[in-house]
């Protein structure tokens, strides 16, 4: 009975009533308040049972509210633990009452959408966390400011694909309900699912539409970072895997480009936000790729991806968040030498970069290489080689990160190790990532179709494809060290589509604008003229007529006429018989 009852309630109502109460409790009191309600979620998620919950009828079509299955559960998971863990650590990075109120709205929208069992409900949510999260980006002021913009932007053109997608869908299969049709929107033709590939697709960051990332997450507030860092992209991987529940082959592709193509990017940047914005999507990208080649393996590989990457990546943006709160510099440029006086900082540090780059004892060893083993199982070589390119990449992004930050040089000027709030939060995530690398049985127990996979982790080949990817990266860096020393700010897409979206909207208002204006003129002389030649007939009679009085005999009367008025003429006829056609 008391395991029914958990189903009673969704679990994003627990965390969006925090979100609520927050701004109007004390510091302490609302983010104690917030750990809770984001606790709460993970429990719900592993005892809540399995099926269709809280059916309802939102905007008159049927709904569901509360879906739990495999995949949701693990969402649910991994959302609750980590934004419990991202709140104290807002707290103790001296975030105040509203902003972690703003991020807490958006993990209940992004737990409401990972529930979700219909479509119609999922891009509910997902219309709200892109809200949600602009609104967490806003709240810093300055630059985020132009960057909200930019993000929420990209993200309304992304929502309206998707939800044409998913309407488009509806009128082939009659329903939005998930269990209308088991092979997702790709049921209802090719249409939706470019629609929903390519509207998924500004979420998740695939090459072109992935600039939003590294431009808006090294903005806010180091604390605001953390949450954003987690529950867009990944939010955006769990409606892939709803979308094409079978995979497909180019999203396979796709998933390995963004793979090499995020940590090249990464590779050659020196603001250590905006590095770890690249590494997103080069992560992104293995979890892409195993929704895409859609086997048992990939698929768990591609979720068990999700639920570690969540893992080190937020404990990366704390580290960093940690040297910026003390030192209040972003640049590697101006930090050093760090380890000497943040060893705690330090070793978390090292411990979410050997997860990242997949280092064998580590969690991202585990789920990476189930991705790679899918791709070379199902023998799509040129993927497994971008996979494995994208595994040198990451080493080498953080080997430059690491050394520059924390080992090479000295920081000028007094610093102390995070603070007891940080600690807690980084050491505890730091710890999960080594246990579910140790042991990977216990990361094996959640994931879905678990049974049906035949993997084993510490192999012999599997172990020394993991150490050759980590010596490639260590010589890699070697050999370009000097180089990428000399590196500036290196461009991306939006140089090009940011100023061209900026001067084209602003010329088609100012075309729109003066041809309105033009019109307003021309309408306004001609009735001033009508007006006038009703009031004096002759006179508008010898204008008319070449300027000679009728029956003088002095200048007979003519039936030319200029080409302007001509063109008036043969405007208005044609006008008036287009609109006879169209109302006849």
């Amino acid at each position: 009975m008391a395991v029914d009852a958990l189903s009673a309630v969704p679990p994003f109502a627990y965390v969006l009533v925090a979100a609520l109460v927050l701004p109007v409790a004390s510091r302490r009191v609302g983010h104690a308040l917030g750990v809770l309600a984001t606790l709460v979620v993970v429990p719900v998620s592993v005892l809540a049972p399995s099926g269709a919950h809280l059916a309802v009828r939102l905007f008159g079509f049927d709904a569901v509210l509360f879906n739990v299955d495999q995949f949701s559960r693990l969402m649910g998971i991994i959302f609750g633990f980590i934004g419990a863990a991202a709140v104290l650590y807002s707290y103790a990075s001296r975030a105040d009452n509203v902003q972690t109120a703003y991020a807490l709205s958006y993990v209940g929208t992004s737990v409401g959408a990972a529930f979700a069992g219909d479509w119609l409900t999922l891009v509910f949510f997902w219309e709200l966390m892109a809200v949600t999260s602009t609104a967490l980006v806003w709240h810093y002021g300055g630059e985020a400011v132009r960057a909200g913009f930019r993000y929420a932007l990209l993200h309304g053109v992304g929502g309206s694909l998707v939800l044409g997608a998913i309407v488009w869908h509806y009128a082939a299969v009659g329903s939005f309900l998930f269990s209308a049709a088991p092979a997702g929107l790709a049921a209802g033709g090719a249409v939706p699912a470019v629609l929903a590939a390519i509207g998924i697709g500004v979420n998740v960051g695939f090459i072109g539409l992935h600039a939003w990332l590294p431009d808006t997450y090294p903005r806010p507030h180091v604390a605001a970072s953390v949450f954003l860092c987690v529950y867009t992209t990944k939010t955006g991987v769990y409606a892939m895997y709803r979308a094409f529940p079978e995979g497909h082959l180019w999203i396979a592709y796709m998933g390995g480009a963004m793979a090499v193509f995020g940590a090249t990017m990464a590779l050659l940047q020196n603001d250590m936000r905006r590095l770890l914005s690249y590494h997103i999507q080069s992560q992104v990208g293995y979890m892409i790729a195993g929704v895409g080649i859609g086997s048992a393996l990939a698929t768990a590989g591609a979720f068990g991806h999700v639920f570690n990457h969540i893992l080190y990546k937020s404990l990366l943006f704390m580290t960093v968040g940690v040297v910026i709160y003390r030192t209040g510099e972003e640049s590697l440029k101006y930090v050093g030498g760090l380890a000497r006086e943040m060893p705690v900082t330090t070793i978390a540090f090292v411990v979410a970069a050997l997860s990242i780059a997949g280092f064998p004892g580590f969690n991202g060893f585990v789920s990476k290489g189930m991705v790679i083993a899918a791709a070379h199982k199902e023998h799509i070589d040129v993927l497994w080689w971008l996979l494995l390119i994208g595994g040198v990449g990451t080493f080498l992004s953080f080997i430059k990160l690491g050394y520059y930050a924390f080992f090479h040089g000295e920081y000028d000027g007094a610093v102390a190790d995070a603070n007891r709030g940080q600690q807690v939060a980084m050491v505890t995530v730091a710890v999960l990532c080594v246990a579910y690398g140790v042991f990977p049985d216990a990361l094996f127990a959640i994931l879905p179709d678990a049974a049906d996979i035949d993997y084993v982790t510490f192999t012999v080949g599997h172990v020394a494809e993991g150490l050759a990817l980590a010596a490639a990266g260590v010589v890699g860096f070697v050999l370009l060290k000097k180089p990428l020393s000399k590196v500036g700010r290196v461009p991306d897409v939006d140089a090009l589509y940011n100023p061209a979206a900026f001067y084209g909207t602003r010329g088609l208002v100012r075309g729109v604008t003066d041809a309105y204006a033009a019109v307003d003129r021309g309408v306004v002389a001609a009735s001033a003229g009508a007006v006038w030649a009703a009031r004096n007939p002759e006179a508008a009679l010898r204008r008319a007529t070449g300027g000679a009085r009728a029956g003088t005999g002095e200048n007979p009367t003519s039936l030319r006429i200029g080409i302007g008025t001509s063109v008036l003429v043969l405007a208005v006829v044609v006008t008036l018989g287009v609109a006879l056609l169209l109302f006849a």
